[in-house]
């Protein structure tokens, strides 16, 4: 079964609009590869944190702020796809 992708934001942050970017970009990047990506409000302030089948990824207080994309993507891959290529995203 393909992974699920879980991007749980804090509301009271206005971090809506983040979360679902960052939904498009997997969706967009690892169409064959993933079965869905949710996005969870949650009811921790300040909590951002992005899960694979319920192992945590990314956790914006761990890293201090937020990855961009492609470091994301990267992340992402690494769980979801090993050997796929990123393209211009793999990069330096």
């Amino acid at each position: 079964m393909k992974p699920v992708i879980t991007i749980e934001y804090c509301p009271k942050c206005n971090w809506l609009l983040r979360a679902a970017y960052m939904a498009q970009e997997i969706l967009s990047t690892f169409v064959e590869d993933v079965q869905s990506v949710t996005l969870v409000p949650s009811a921790t302030g300040g909590r951002y944190t992005i899960s694979i089948d319920e192992a945590i990824v990314f956790d914006r207080k761990e890293y201090g702020g937020f990855p961009e994309i492609k470091e994301l993507k990267q992340k992402i891959r690494d769980v979801v796809h090993p050997g796929k290529d990123l393209g211009h995203a793999d990069k330096h």
